[in-house]
């Protein structure tokens, strides 16, 4: 079966000079990508000197590997859903609580401690 071709990527720039994006990009596969990535423009793993250290299709292979596929898809057919109905009973109510509020001067046991007459808090009878 013919595969069906897509359409070059033949832009014109403004000075009125063809470029075919296309074969730029298969003339530059191999050349490094710019910035700290180490890969070249194909997706190659590059090492030390541009040397290739791991093909594209290792690197795509390892990661669909390490990632589980999406679970298979099962059809459902459609029901019609007004013959069905059944009134919901299992119905939630929420419960009301009370929360006591108690004074934080309490919570800290502040009855226990007194200022002596430098500013210093002591514990009572010491």
């Amino acid at each position: 079966m013919a595969m069906k071709q897509t359409g070059r990527k033949v832009y014109k720039t403004m000075q009125g000079k063809t470029i075919d994006m296309d074969l730029m990009r298969q003339r530059n596969e191999l050349t490094p990508a710019v910035g700290n990535a180490r890969v070249n423009a194909r997706g190659d793993e590059l090492g030390a000197g541009g040397k290739i250290i791991k093909k594209r299709e290792d690197v795509m292979k390892e990661h669909y590997k390490g990632n589980a596929p999406v679970a298979d898809e099962v059809a459902v057919k459609k029901k019609d859903l007004t013959d069905d109905w059944v009134e919901p009973t299992n119905t939630v109510k929420a419960k009301k609580t009370t929360v006591k509020k108690e004074d934080p001067v309490d919570m800290m046991g502040a009855d226990e401690w007194v200022e002596d007459e430098d500013g210093n808090f002591v514990k009572k009878g010491d």
